[in-house]
């Protein structure tokens, strides 16, 4: 999980501004509130062009998160679009993370956002393997977590919002404090739900197989990618609902996100689960194609810069 790389530029409220004038007040709402909502995607180096992947669907959750949370942008789908493609031309990368985040900013005091002003800014920079340089060939180690996911009526997983993140947070530490490369949070019930920052997935028996959106999840996009690669391929995929020991006795399990891309699941609370199976690393291949272009039955998920 690298440090940020500066850029040269941020839009912000529909300007192009430097880096480090990308600022706000110590009393903005979201800040002491978590009145925010964001995104992360992906753009890839392809072999006509830096391309990004899902932009359109990614920039769709964006608005729906925001109105989920009674926060009305004031630009339209196709006006963040263009924003995220002219952010990164102007820092003039091949491949970058990007990330729009709207949030209440200075102006009200107290739980109540209304009359707080909405900021919208996307940044850019350099990001490669989030969950550590071998996780993508050799697997991570994974750790169900004592923290519970968020219920389906407080801060819903469907909402993508900065709130909802600190339980990832408390999550993700304590997998780190206790030895693994990440955590896997179940919901109330006891379910399987997600990993403090992806989407999570099992395959035994040659079946592919994911929570559903019922149990508290986000509706990852890349998620929903590797879903469609899968019954392409001709694998039966199922969503439903999954406990710790379905990861136990799966014969694969495997991370989906924008930031982990498809990272393979090596052991899950000390029980080890082994290499990257065949089907991970198939999945895994074709989803790589997809997001670099390499794909043309993929070509729409793709926005060229």
């Amino acid at each position: 999980m690298a440090d940020i790389v500066e850029a040269k530029y941020i839009w912000k409220n529909g300007t192009l501004i430097p880096w480090a004038e990308a600022t706000t007040h110590v009393l903005s709402h979201a800040l002491h509130y978590g009145t925010a909502v964001f995104e992360g995607i992906r753009c890839y180096q392809t072999e006509t062009g830096s391309a990004v992947f899902r932009l359109r669907d990614h920039m769709k959750r964006f608005l729906s998160s925001a109105r989920m949370i009674n926060m009305e942008l004031p630009y339209r789908h196709e006006e963040l679009v263009e924003a995220a493609l002219e952010t990164i031309r102007s820092n003039g990368f091949a491949s970058c993370y990007i990330r729009p985040i709207a949030y209440r900013g200075y102006g009200a005091v107290g739980v109540n956002p209304r009359s707080a002003p909405i900021d919208v800014a996307i940044a850019v920079w350099p990001w490669d393997a989030y969950l550590g340089d071998t996780a993508l060939a050799e697997g991570i180690a994974v750790g169900i977590s004592s923290w519970r996911q968020r219920s389906v009526n407080a801060t819903p997983g469907a909402i993508k919002s900065s709130a909802s993140y600190l339980n990832s947070g408390l999550a993700n530490m304590e997998a780190q404090d206790h030895g693994y490369g990440e955590a896997v949070l179940l919901n109330e019930l006891g379910y399987v739900a997600e990993g403090s920052g992806e989407n999570i997935f099992t395959v035994r028996d040659g079946i592919v197989a994911t929570p559903p959106l019922s149990d508290g999840i986000l509706a990852g996009l890349t998620r929903d990618s590797v879903m469609q690669i899968a019954r392409d391929l001709g694998y039966t995929v199922l969503e439903k609902s999954l406990v710790r020991t379905d990861l136990y006795q799966a014969d694969e399990v495997f991370f989906t996100g924008t930031a982990a891309e498809l990272t393979p699941i090596n052991s899950v609370d000390h029980r080890a689960i082994g290499k990257p199976g065949p089907i991970t690393l198939k999945l895994q291949g074709r989803f790589f194609a997809a997001a670099t272009g390499r794909l043309s039955e993929y070509a729409e998920w793709l926005d060229v810069v």
